[in-house]
């Protein structure tokens, strides 16, 4: 941020804001879009494409500004070159669009944010993407195919999984090697689903069903996955350790994330890859911890001073998270210095799979995330691969060909796939370029 915010000052002073569209203008939409209208110089949001347009209409909405609405690319490059903000139901012409620096994706959903993405890719615009989802099931063909055109795909700064890849790169900076990154969470019920969820959402204006999903574990699950595939790291078994101090009452008072360690020693290597994990029921949350370790007797004389223990391993933490207060600063690292946030590395090494919520019966249909019928889990991707796991970023909207039992994990043999997707297709093109095998 502090190289960011003297760039971005310099790029207002020279009257050329960095250009950026949006595709979605929901919850974290209508953040992100109020932060860069209000509080980031050296920016400007000239368009917003969303299926439902008038909540696009509403985010400028928020700070009085009526855009125009276009259909055509045509329209809408002349509306951004007359300094006109534009709002389009057409996320594919506004990626195609000349006058845009990068490509701000908050859908939240797989296959409209794919199309979104590889539109975005295929015009000449860098991504920075909000969609853990998206990014833990075919994140790894989406970053090879914007390297290969020479732009940046990255997740953001301010969600979990940005800042914990902050803290890893800060850890590794001060000569401290990362054996896990985790997150912290205060609840965890596999079993929530969105009525259980309706009130918290309907209080925070969010959706039951993504509400839901944060309770069940699916986000986490891809919150980690992301993580594990920007970094190396690996899970220690599948679901993670994901250590309970709450007692299942997210009202109980929190444990120091420090007191949380011994939980977590017995699985760390400081010659291995290291983990990614997460604790329910620690301080400070909803932060992010980084616990990483050293061998140099000097070096442990230094950090015991600086009251961070004997060691040999050391808990770094970030006690927040700030959304979209943070995704701009995503934005210009990516324009400016060509510097993603999280990406992947390479082939995917966590992904995350589909489990029954319930007995599941033959023709049911799987729904969303977070929904009644599955819940997510973070698994390796060798057990993956070998044991055929559906993936449940490519669960949804399948049919259930046989009854599977609750707490099962589904396989690609389980379900009777849509046809058509473009998710799929990707999935099976990651396959073979990563892995030399088709997709299923």
């Amino acid at each position: 941020m502090i190289i960011v915010d003297t760039a971005l000052a310099k790029r207002k002073a020279d009257n050329n804001p960095i250009r950026v569209g949006m595709v979605g203008a929901g919850f974290q939409g209508k953040g992100i879009g109020l932060q860069i209208m209000t509080a980031t110089p050296g920016m400007t949001l000239c368009a917003i494409a969303n299926r439902h347009v008038e909540s696009a209409i509403d985010v400028y909405g928020q700070v009085g500004i009526e855009p125009q609405r276009c259909e055509t690319t045509a329209e809408i490059e002349s509306a951004i070159a007359s300094g006109r903000p534009v709002v389009t139901e057409d996320a594919k012409a506004m990626a195609a669009s000349d006058g845009l620096d990068a490509i701000i994706e908050v859908t939240g959903s797989i296959e409209y944010a794919a199309e979104a993405v590889l539109a975005a890719i295929s015009y000449g615009k860098h991504v920075i993407q909000m969609n853990a989802e998206l990014d833990g099931t075919i994140g790894p063909i989406l970053k090879y195919k914007a390297e290969q055109a020479g732009l940046i795909y990255t997740f953001s700064d301010g969600d979990q999984p940005g800042v914990q890849m902050n803290l890893f790169r800060f850890t590794e900076g001060l000569g401290i090697k990362p054996v896990l990154c985790g997150n912290i969470k205060g609840l965890h019920d596999p079993y929530r689903n969105p009525e259980t969820q309706r009130a918290f959402a309907e209080r925070w204006g969010q959706k039951p069903a993504m509400v839901a999903s944060f309770a069940d574990g699916t986000k986490i699950s891809f919150e980690q996955a992301i993580v594990a595939n920007g970094t190396g790291m690996q899970v220690a078994r599948r679901g993670m350790l994901g250590p309970d101090f709450s007692n299942g009452d997210p009202g109980s008072p929190l444990v120091p994330i420090e007191e949380t360690l011994s939980r977590f020693e017995p699985y760390l290597d400081p010659a291995g890859p290291g983990l990614v994990d997460y604790v329910v029921g620690a301080r400070p949350g909803p932060g992010v911890f980084v616990i990483g370790t050293l061998a140099d007797p000097r070096k442990q004389h230094y950090l015991e001073l600086y009251k961070l223990g004997k060691g040999p391993y050391y808990c770094f933490y970030t006690p927040y998270h700030l959304c979209h207060f943070e995704v701009p600063t995503s934005v210009a690292r990516a324009v400016l210095f060509n510097d993603p946030v999280l990406t992947p590395r390479g082939a995917p090494l966590v992904g995350v799979i589909a489990m029954a919520k319930k007995d599941l019966k033959e023709g049911e249909v799987i729904g969303e995330f977070g929904g009644f019928e599955v819940y997510g889990v973070a698994d390796n991707m060798e057990n993956i691969r070998q044991e055929r796991l559906l993936p449940i970023g490519l669960a949804l909207d399948c049919v259930v060909r046989k009854s599977v039992k609750q707490d099962t994990p589904l396989t690609f043999d389980d379900v009777q796939f849509p046809e058509g997707r473009l998710v799929d297709r990707l999935y099976g093109e990651q396959e073979n370029i990563f892995f030399g095998k088709s997709g299923e």
